[in-house]
């Protein structure tokens, strides 16, 4: 319930010519998205509250997560735009708080994902 068919594709995508191209894609999602988080946790901090960065910001982290099919990183994202457009900034740090929560937990699952395809691609003596 953490992916969407968008992972499924990716995984249609790799092939013996590419046979990290799902892990590489990952890790091109986590480098882009730390950078995101820090913006998003800085602005988040700056006084008066620039909501129209915040939004900017969470937007870029959504299509990042919708480009790997991050389902439910990507359903927090969207409850934070509503808050950043109500400007409500308690409801933005407390979706936030789950948006981080929400990504770390799908990075533990990709990491032990890719874990266990590793070991299976050796057990096939690959």
């Amino acid at each position: 319930g953490y992916l969407d068919d968008q992972f499924v594709e990716l995984e249609d995508l790799q092939d013996d010519s590419n046979p990290n191209f799902v892990e590489e894609i990952v890790s091109l999602f986590y480098s882009d998205s730390a950078r995101l988080i820090l913006n998003i946790d800085q602005a988040l901090g700056d006084r008066p509250t620039d909501f129209d960065k915040l939004d900017v910001y969470m937007h870029q982290f959504k299509g990042r997560c919708s480009s790997i099919g991050a389902k439910r990183v990507k359903a927090e994202c969207a409850q934070f735009t509503e808050h950043c457009s109500a400007g409500n900034i308690e409801g933005c740090v407390r979706s936030f708080q789950q948006v981080k929560q929400e990504y770390a937990t799908l990075r533990r699952k990709l990491e032990t994902y890719f874990q266990l395809l590793k070991q299976a691609e050796l057990g096939d003596g690959a």
